[in-house]
Formats: C-alpha cells, sequence, structure tokens
C-alpha cells in the first residue's frame, strides 16, 4: 500500500502553454494556502484562503507586492477531499502564456516548488486516494485518440481494473493463508482433498486471467488505432482509396503505374475508430532500384498491419502480382476491395471471394461507392459493432498485460505442481508470487524506481 505523502508544495501550470481563454496554476502542498494567502488578494477585504471553506471560489488579484499581475478567481480544495488529497488552491487566469508564467514565478517566489512531470498524480497515488492502474489511466485519458480509448480509460479511472485485480488477490490470499494455517496447525485443520478444491477454485480465476490477457490486442486497437495497410497492384486504385477515406488528396494519384514507391501514412476517425492507413507502393516485379525498395517496405508493413485492405482493379484478370498477394495476405485479416466498378469489369465479386478467400467490397474510389460498406466491415470486424467498456475490462497497458501473463504463469505452476504431488508449501510459493505479480498492476507491490519511471512519462502540471 502506498504510505501517505509528507513533503514539500509543488506547483505548475496545469492547462496547455497556449494562448486561451483561461489558465489555470495549479498549488498543492501542505502550505498550498498560506503561499496562495501571499500572492493572492481578494475583493473582498479580510479574506483569506486559509480561512476559505473547502471547495469554494473567490474572486480577486494575484499581486507581487503592489504589482497586479491577473484578475483571477481562486478554488480552495481541503485535503484528503482534493485531486492529490492534500490542501489544494488552483488560480483560474486569463489564458496568456506569459501571464501563466509570471504567476507560476509569483507563486514559486512565495515559497511552493516547481512540480515534476505527473507529480500531482504522483501524490494522489502515493497519498492513497487512486491505486496505480488509476492513476495511469489518467494520462491514457489524456492521450485518448478515440471514442473506445476514452471510454475504456474512463472505466479504469474508475476502478474496474482495480476492483477486479483486487478480487483476484483477495481469492489468492485466502488460499494461502488457509495452507500456511494447515501447515501450522495439522490437528485442527485438514489438507485431505484440498488440492482438488484449490483446482476448482483456480480454474475459473486462470479462465478470468487468460480472458484479461486476450483481451490486449483489441485494447490495443482501441487506444492506438487500428494498422491499416492498403495493398495491390500498380494503378489498381490504392491511392484514391486512400484519398477518398481521408476526404482530402493526399496521395498522388496519376494514371501511370508505379506512382508510389515509398509508404504514405496517415491517420483518421471512423465511427470512433482510429484507422493508421498506410498507402504502399504496387506490388509487381520490376528492375527499377527505388521501385523494389518500395515494394519490400509495402511487405514489411503488411507484416506488422492489425488489416490488410487488398484493392483489385476490377478492369484487369488476375495475374502472378495478385498470385504473389494472396500469398502474402493469407490467415491475416483482409478486406478485399474490387475497385472501379465504374468500369466494365472482367471478374466477379463470388469469383474473387472464393479465389482469396476473403470478403469482397465492390467498389469506385472514382465514384466515391462501397466506402460505407467497406468502414461497416472494419468496424465489425474488430469490435462486433460495439464495445461496452462498462461491463468488460479490455488491458491496454503492455505493463498489465505482463503481470497478468506472468501471475496466469505462476497459477498454472500450482495446478503443475497439484498433479505431481508437491507439498503443499511448494503451492504457496507459486500461489505468493501470482499474489505478488498481480499486485504490481494497482501499485500494492511496485518498486519506487517503476513508480517514478512510469510517472515521468505524464505530462507537466498533472
Amino acid at each position: 500500500m502506498p504510505e501517505k505523502m509528507h513533503s514539500d508544495t509543488i506547483a505548475a501550470i496545469a492547462t496547455a502553454m497556449s494562448s486561451s481563454g483561461i489558465g489555470i496554476v495549479r498549488i498543492s502542498g501542505s502550505r498550498a494556502f498560506e503561499i496562495a494567502d501571499q500572492v493572492f488578494q481578494s475583493r473582498k477585504k479580510n479574506v483569506s484562503l486559509k480561512e476559505a471553506q473547502t471547495h469554494t471560489v473567490h474572486y480577486g488579484m494575484v499581486k507581487d507586492g503592489d504589482q497586479i499581475i491577473d484578475e483571477v478567481l481562486a478554488v480552495v480544495m481541503r485535503g484528503p477531499h482534493s485531486y492529490t488529497a492534500e490542501d489544494t488552491v488552483e488560480i483560474d487566469c486569463h489564458g496568456g502564456v506569459l501571464i501563466m508564467k509570471k504567476i507560476l514565478e509569483t507563486v514559486i517566489k512565495y515559497g511552493a516548488r516547481p512540480a515534476e512531470p505527473g507529480e500531482f498524480t504522483k501524490r494522489a497515488f502515493l497519498n492513497g486516494r487512486i491505486d496505480l492502474s488509476q492513476a495511469e489511466a489518467v494520462m491514457d485519458l489524456i492521450q485518448s485518440k478515440n471514442e473506445y480509448a476514452m471510454k475504456n480509460s474512463i472505466s479504469q479511472l474508475k476502478g474496474s481494473l482495480s476492483k477486479k485485480i483486487r478480487k483476484m488477490r483477495a481469492e489468492l490470499l485466502y488460499e494461502i493463508a488457509f495452507i500456511e494455517s494447515a501447515l501450522d496447525d495439522p490437528e485442527h485443520i485438514s489438507l485431505d482433498g484440498y488440492e482438488e478444491r484449490l483446482e476448482e477454485k483456480l480454474r475459473p480465476l486462470m479462465k478470468e486471467m487468460d480472458g484479461m490477457i486476450r483481451s490486449a490486442d483489441n485494447g490495443r486497437i482501441a487506444s492506438e488505432g487500428i494498422r491499416t495497410v492498403i495493398l495491390g497492384k500498380p494503378n489498381a486504385g490504392k491511392s484514391s482509396l486512400m484519398n477518398v477515406l481521408l476526404g482530402e488528396e493526399r496521395a498522388i494519384v496519376t494514371d501511370i503505374a508505379g506512382t508510389t514507391r515509398d509508404t504514405l501514412e496517415e491517420s483518421m476517425q471512423l465511427q470512433g475508430i482510429s484507422l493508421n492507413i498506410v498507402d504502399t507502393a504496387g506490388i509487381r516485379r520490376t528492375e527499377d532500384l527505388v521501385e523494389q525498395i518500395g515494394v519490400s517496405r509495402a511487405r514489411q508493413m503488411a507484416d506488422q498491419a492489425d488489416l490488410i485492405i487488398y484493392v483489385v482493379d476490377g478492369s484487369q484478370p488476375l495475374d502472378e502480382n495478385d498470385e504473389t498477394i494472396m500469398e502474402m495476405i493469407r490467415d491475416r485479416k483482409v478486406l478485399v476491395i474490387l475497385n472501379k466498378t465504374d468500369l466494365a469489369t472482367v471478374i466477379s465479386e463470388s469469383e474473387l471471394s472464393e479465389k482469396t478467400g476473403f470478403p469482397v467490397i465492390a467498389a469506385s474510389a472514382r465514384e466515391e461507392t462501397g466506402i460505407d460498406e467497406l468502414e461497416r466491415q472494419i468496424q465489425n470486424m474488430f469490435y462486433e459493432g460495439k464495445i461496452d467498456f462498462n461491463d468488460e475490462v479490455v488491458i491496454t497497458n503492455v505493463r498489465h498485460k505482463t503481470a497478468l501473463t506472468e501471475a496466469a504463469e505462476s497459477l498454472r505452476m500450482v495446478m503443475r505442481s497439484i498433479e505431481n504431488r508437491m507439498p503443499e508449501d511448494f503451492l504457496t510459493i507459486d500461489l505468493m508470487d501470482a499474489y505478488e505479480r498481480l499486485g504490481t498492476v494497482i501499485g500494492e507491490s511496485a518498486g519506487e524506481d517503476l513508480v517514478n519511471e512510469i510517472f515521468s512519462r505524464f505530462c507537466m502540471g498533472k
């Protein structure tokens, strides 16, 4: 468990360093009210922030001596009912960069220390207001790129992951305590038939862990976006399709085959899903060295893709280049676009589907038809139309996935020990290891170095 933090008073600008309507300078620590009173003068005479009720707003001026810096609102929040669980004052000022810097400099002049990146959230963790997984959810929420990532971060911030981890640890701790008690007092506590009972309890727990581990792929896609690579022969319409999806002319489109010689990467939002789209060089045999490099990069991108969109020129017969692409995309997540359906086609959707083994969408990038169906197929392929983060814990953090994987492996070791009829004290070793691994997710078994490394990635003022 994190211990309550007794430290100096910190301050930072909590809003973006750019011109805006308002800016916020946050002060937190044991001297927050004392320092704020030295720089804040209320419009009401003889009003002290130190004496003010918690969660109240006060109108006045920030001053450095006799010099007025800005007209502000001061928000008073007494610990433990604040973000950091410490006494906190937030100064809402005009959002000019110079004004915010000047107010921060004045607050520091009167006794505060500049906060380190993530130090406010770190104090919330160390003071026990949130656990480590909730602290990480704060930064994930700030950095969320789409609706799904935002919903998942909010769910974890509310404690969905923490509750599951704490429940798992409580079940493991009960078994550890039972074995230890039985070994200490065998006359009154019997272990006869215990291994079978333990197996029955661990199976659903391991199943739940494995499900959470499997969710990590969807979690990464939700938070980072779907890595989408567009493949096809030269002049199949890959760049035209990308331009239609993006809604702007990003890729160069000509009638000359091989125009795209390198990868072009762009991001877009698709009904709340992020797509990181890569347009690639046309796949074909070529003697052109530059084009060969482009084809090689296209293959590399395809190997790393979550989704491959294979664009086929419906006005041309399939050839050896198409055969090469079909071999590349075997056993992958693929949607096939039968493009140029505005022209006379020489291959049907059913023939192409039978040939590739993947769903085929008839489309025309030139006339922008078939795009709605493509978007629907992508959404159904990855999310079955929806994700409800209120009912499901989706793992988006690599550290959490690693901890769960290691905990699950420790429980498998317990099952093997039971199978091999190992003594009960061997079981407690692996049960305790699983308990500790799960504890790192919420910070109850996390070392100081790990905690410092996590919070160093936070933005300033948070």
